[in-house]
């Protein structure tokens, strides 16, 4: 493997192959999160700019474009299990859900009444339920208008109903299941570790 990579286990080479290569694609960005790929384009945050930008390479060539304008500065981005974009909004302090047509559903905004802070991360389980983490990096100063007393990890499922699963975590941020969907990993960003969760049968 050439030298462009500090590869720390072997398994690296079987997803990028022997001689992966770097291509700058573009530039001019403020803040770049939540890429996910969405049939034949790249979707990817730009948080500060509040734009969902679109990469895409078409036979005249590559292209970039925006996919969103505002986002509601939105950060992470994920697909369910139908192609739909599931996306946190910072500033707009929800999840949505957008279909093929470009319509926007609002998944979850308030728990028990109260205003999320600021969803940031979201992955989507096998059943169809929505995780999704929700610290207080898009408020303004980290506190002004703050309606919950906790930083939360939350799960929307097929029902549409809104379960708080941890409270007690100081930045929660990114998450991810196991293979086997057993374990739920979430990391917390201030206390710079990594917790892991037994999954229960009813996802929680």
């Amino acid at each position: 493997m050439q030298e462009i990579f500090e590869a720390h286990h072997d398994s690296f080479g079987d997803l990028l192959g022997e001689e992966p290569t770097i291509t700058h694609l573009a530039t001019g960005f403020g803040f770049i999160e939540g890429p996910v790929w969405r049939g034949d384009h790249l979707l990817f945050t730009d948080i500060p700019n509040s734009r969902i930008v679109r990469y895409q390479v078409a036979e005249e060539g590559p292209t970039v474009s925006t996919f969103r304008y505002p986002s509601g500065n939105a950060n992470g981005m994920t697909l369910d299990g139908e192609g739909n974009l599931v996306t946190c909004e910072h500033s707009n302090r929800r999840v949505t859900r957008t279909d093929g047509e470009g319509n926007i559903t609002v998944i979850a905004n308030r728990y028990e009444g109260r205003r999320l802070n600021s969803p940031n991360d979201a992955v989507v389980k096998s059943d169809g339920a929505v995780y999704f983490t929700d610290p207080p990096y898009g408020l303004p100063g980290h506190t002004q208008g703050k309606e919950l007393d906790f930083n939360g990890v939350f799960r929307i499922g097929e029902d549409g109903e809104l379960t708080l699963l941890i409270d007690d975590m100081d930045r929660p941020n990114g998450l991810a299941f196991a293979p086997d969907e057993q374990t739920f990993y979430v990391a917390d960003s201030a206390r710079k570790h990594i917790r892991s969760y037994d999954v229960g049968a009813d996802g929680g």
